[in-house]
């Protein structure tokens, strides 16, 4: 079962999504957090801190945890293959928003409203994830 983390990253009441690129392996074109694989023997929040740093050039000195999440599970098809997830969700608060520079795997970046998400096509259980993490979903409310 892919174990990975799912970091939302918050600044001024919005939240980041990315638009995976069509290099990445799964979820092509859809818009997700900072997400990646924990390795073995890794520790989520490890994972979640080296993701963050790889994919939006954030390093920990301009971040601070707010929240983590329960796991979430989910089983799911993607491109005729069947996934057994855990999502390790960490919300994290963003100091400059100006340093966001996106890697290879994502082709575009977004600051939105939480409860802007539903017009997004959305990688799976995004929304469960920002819930979870936020609270109610309202404008300016993370």
């Amino acid at each position: 079962m892919p174990k990975v983390v799912t970091c939302i990253l918050e600044h001024d009441g919005k939240i980041l999504i990315l638009k995976r690129s069509n290099l990445v392996g799964t979820y092509r074109g859809l818009w997700g957090g900072v997400a990646g694989f924990v390795e073995e023997l890794e520790d989520p929040y490890d994972t979640a801190i080296k993701e963050v740093r790889e994919e939006v050039g954030i390093g920990i000195d301009d971040l601070t945890l707010l929240r983590k999440g329960e796991p979430v599970e989910f089983t799911d098809v993607y491109d005729g293959r069947r996934y057994e997830w855990v999502i390790y969700p960490f919300l994290f608060h963003v100091y400059r928003a100006e340093l966001i520079r996106i890697d290879w795997e994502h082709e575009e970046f977004r600051w939105i409203y939480p409860s802007d998400l539903k017009k997004y096509a959305t990688v799976p259980q995004l929304d469960i994830v920002v819930e979870r993490l936020c609270g109610k979903i309202r404008d300016g409310d993370v």
